[in-house]
């Protein structure tokens, strides 16, 4: 229950140590005199504490001029006194977050704090869903079970999926609840993270807000969960420990007997289908906040643009609406899910396209350097002058990324103030913070980001959202790709219209008629939902079955290739009612130099399969150089 990072537990001693001065007793008049004579900056701290009492070390001696000497001498003297305190690191203690008050609630937000409280006292069931549009207020529901729980004297828990929603999520809860409020997330340093793992573990904040690892905080008898964006994949821990957090949120609520809420305008189907079937409690909140509308949903056929005009990156519709927008001093966001410039370097002569040596991908063209990179594995290479295979010196950009889209809007709207986020500009510590703030001021015009704007963020000047390329993650060979593209496009087009000025966006597509690029359009989960849920149910997926995934990784292809092959061979025995799909080649087939094979494995019952897996690979024996991993549950099968 109280893991802490490894990374912290490491540190020691943990705290900050400073040097504080104060007055011990002041000179007789001519001492004074005599020593601002003979020394003048001794004087001067003296002055300094007279006033002040006492004195941060490093404060006295920028405001005296004087040095450390300066400072001994005067306590040999018995003037002053120093002495060592521990003072907390405060991630936040640089920024002005004024105390707020609870606003009168709509009638569905009372209702719904009402379900939630019901579960807090002990009402079963005790997890709830809290399916609210986008902009429905759910983060003032959050706030107002909290308040109920630390009424009770009890703490409470709040997961967040990225760390870019984590600032102003915390700045709405810290202005409510104050210094009670303590984060958890890797975009800390070790020693404020240190910090408020032990104020929670002390007791003096009783609210954890993090990514997934906060669910694990010390907090002192917690009486609320909340996750929120329950759908998002990186609640998914890919590494040992694997884990989900939502799923551990609802374990640990069952063991600390605890409510749960889990949040989402568009949760994940087997949320929404436990709650359909009554083993979560569903609450729903249908409009938006003041009864705002919803945002206007246009759909663009880029193979119809391509005709008119040849491709581009920005259709006529999107640049007329932007231009539209610009005029009236409203803010603009594009969407686009992947970073770079261009997703290949390709020869338009024979045909080569740059590809990466350790990873069946592409390696993605990058304006600054300029370079290639995998993003997979990190390697990096300079472009090449001319092809490797024909020599010659042309090369085509194939495919869009964030920076592309930054550059083509740079041009188009000259006028416009154009800033891009995605994990290439937000690895400096603090970007993410900066970057949402100045946008929130008006500084920024047009905002271009990946999938870390597209949910959770609140700004009302903003009232266009182009989706610039909506098909990216519908044709993946994943059977969740439909529900990620509707999420995801759903979630995006939340962002618009959120003030008081209606709100449209703009999807670009060259799939229109695709079920989930239409239901995104109307916005209506639950004509998707009944659509994706009898596609699972009649190729027995989530949630009408549980999946485990055997990962086989190694350098040669051969010997992974026949050892997923012994290892199904020792399953197929044992589990003869369960679906087992594969061996087969990964559809990211080498990464990192190796080799991947997958066995994917479908049952109703994942705890038999899980005890037959355990028990055949503890017998098993995998060629040296051939690693074997079991993931139940997972998210993604790339």
């Amino acid at each position: 229950r109280s893991m802490m990072p490894a990374a912290v537990r490491r540190r020691k001693p943990g705290f900050i140590q400073r040097v504080f001065v104060s007055l011990a007793r002041f000179p007789a008049p001519q001492d004074l005199e005599q020593l601002r004579r003979r020394a003048p900056r001794q004087a001067r701290i003296l002055e300094i504490l007279s006033e002040q009492g006492s004195s941060r070390l490093s404060v006295l001696l920028k405001k005296s001029g004087a040095g450390r000497q300066s400072v001994r001498r005067l306590e040999s003297k018995g003037w002053v006194r120093t002495a060592r305190r521990t003072a907390e690191r405060d991630p936040w203690e640089r920024e002005l977050i004024l105390p707020s008050t609870p606003p009168e609630l709509m009638p569905q937000q009372k209702r719904a704090l009402a379900a939630i409280g019901d579960a807090i006292q002990g009402g079963e069931p005790r997890v709830v869903l809290l399916f609210g549009v986008t902009g429905s207020g759910k983060t003032e529901v959050y706030l107002g079970a909290i308040a109920e729980v630390l009424q009770r004297g009890q703490g409470a828990i709040v997961l967040v999926p990225e760390i870019s929603l984590t600032p102003q999520t915390v700045e709405r809860f810290r202005s409510r609840f104050g210094d009670t409020v303590a984060v958890l997330h890797s975009g800390l340093s070790e020693g404020e993270r240190h910090d408020e793992w032990h104020r929670l573990n002390r007791g003096e904040a009783r609210i954890a807000i993090g990514a997934r690892s906060a669910l694990f905080a010390p907090v002192r008898n917690p009486g609320l969960i909340v996750v929120d964006e329950e759908h998002e994949t990186t609640y998914k821990q890919e590494e040992t420990p694997r884990y989900h957090a939502r799923d551990v949120a609802v374990m640990r609520g069952r063991q600390e007997g605890c409510a749960v809420v889990l949040g989402s305008a568009t949760p994940s189907l087997e949320t929404y289908y436990n709650a359909v079937r009554g083993k979560y409690r569903l609450v729903e909140l249908p409009v938006r906040v003041d009864h705002r509308r919803m945002p206007t949903v246009r759909v663009v056929d880029m193979r119809v643009e391509a005709e008119k005009a040849g491709l581009r990156v920005i259709s006529a519709d999107l640049l007329e609406a932007v231009r539209l927008r610009l005029e009236r001093g409203e803010q603009v966001m594009f969407f686009l899910n992947r970073r770079g410039f261009a997703s290949a370097l390709i020869c338009p002569r024979c045909g080569y396209a740059a590809a990466c040596a350790d990873c069946s991908v592409t390696m993605t063209y990058h304006l600054q350097g300029p370079r290639l990179l995998c993003h997979l594995c990190g390697r990096e290479q300079k472009v090449p002058a001319r092809c490797p295979q024909c020599g010659d010196k042309t090369f085509r950009y194939a495919g869009v990324g964030t920076q592309r889209v930054e550059q083509v809007a740079a041009r188009l709207f000259p006028g416009a103030v154009v800033q891009r986020m995605d994990s290439d500009i937000t690895t400096r510590r603090g970007a993410h913070r900066r970057i949402l703030w100045d946008f929130r001021a008006g500084k920024i015009d047009i905002l271009i980001g990946t999938q870390m704007i597209a949910k959770g963020l609140d700004f009302p000047n903003v009232t266009l959202v182009g989706v610039i390329y909506a098909d990216i993650m519908l044709h993946m060979p994943d059977f969740r790709a439909a529900e990620r593209t509707f999420q995801l496009l759903t979630q995006v087009a939340g962002r618009a219209g959120r003030g008081e000025l209606s709100g449209e966006v703009v999807v670009q597509t060259f799939t229109p008629y695709h079920p989930a690029i239409q239901a995104a359009r109307s916005l209506d989960f639950r004509t998707f939902y009944d659509q994706e849920v009898e596609f699972r149910r009649e190729l027995a997926y989530p949630p009408f079955a549980r999946l485990a995934c055997v990962r086989f990784r190694g350098e040669s292809e051969a010997a992974v290739k026949e050892t997923a092959e012994r290892l199904k061979h020792a399953v197929e025995p044992e589990l003869s009612g369960t679906a087992i799909s594969g061996p087969a080649p990964a559809p990211v087939a080498k990464v990192r130099g190796k080799f991947r094979y997958q066995l994917l494995l479908r049952s109703r019952g994942i705890r038999t399969v899980c005890r037959a897996l355990k028990d055949i690979l503890r017998r098993f024996r995998a060629p040296r150089g051939v690693e074997i991993t079991v993931d139940v549950d997972p998210v993604s099968l790339l």
